[in-house]
């Protein structure tokens, strides 16, 4: 396989084919060695246009949904970053690429030091992977981004609450099929936006909220 090429050609024909335009996004996917992030036995479908089984039934994100997350998120130099649903680790590497200083949540042990090993391997380690349980921890100041790696059967406010003044926070919400991606934008102390943005299908967050039960 020509690895270069077929990383182009998944930005390309996947990611921009997908409404991604902006050219610092297109870039950090072409630079993130995205192979080194697959597990051994993936690697052929390492730049496919869809998810990549991870074991303990987690999936690494398709590249399209990698591209949209990070053109929505809207990541500048300097910004703190915080992701929930390390997974592989590669998109806390594009995060980092866009220039967060990037602090990833996984609460699969062997998940957590997968991503570890791959991050150290090609070259971020500047990125923090911290084995935690998203639905208890919470950060000691709020940040600029948070991004939701793992989807909420319903939305959770409590996580606005990470978010500082301007703040954004990318989230899919419901159960399938198909979800709703939405970005959710601090404005000002206590106002909040949302914006829908596509549908889409990501496995759900571990001790997430669920539905309530109707009562009949």
């Amino acid at each position: 396989m020509d690895i270069e090429a077929a990383r182009q050609q998944m930005v390309d024909q996947q990611v921009r084919a997908w409404d991604v335009l902006d050219p610092r996004v297109l870039e950090a996917l072409a630079r993130v060695p995205r192979e080194r992030f697959v597990p051994a036995a993936y690697r052929q479908l390492a730049f496919a246009d869809s998810p990549i089984p991870l074991g303990d039934g987690q999936s690494m994100l398709a590249p399209k949904i990698d591209g949209r997350i990070l053109q929505a998120c809207d990541i500048a130099p300097g910004d703190t970053v915080i992701e929930v649903g390390t997974g592989s680790g590669f998109l806390a590497a594009c995060l980092a690429t866009l220039g967060g200083e990037v602090e990833t949540l996984e609460i699969r042990p062997a998940l957590a030091e997968f991503a570890s090993a791959n991050l150290r391997a090609a070259g971020f380690p500047s990125v923090t992977v911290r084995t935690a349980d998203a639905t208890v921890w919470r950060p000691a100041l709020p940040v600029d981004v948070l991004v939701l790696g793992a989807s909420l059967p319903v939305y959770d406010p409590r996580y606005e609450g990470w978010l500082k003044p301007g703040g954004r926070l990318f989230v899919a919400i419901g159960s399938a099929p198909p979800m709703t991606a939405e970005l959710v934008t601090r404005v000002g102390s206590a106002g909040f936006s949302r914006t829908e943005l596509f549908e889409t299908m990501i496995d759900p967050l571990s001790n997430a909220t669920r539905p309530s039960a109707f009562v009949f």
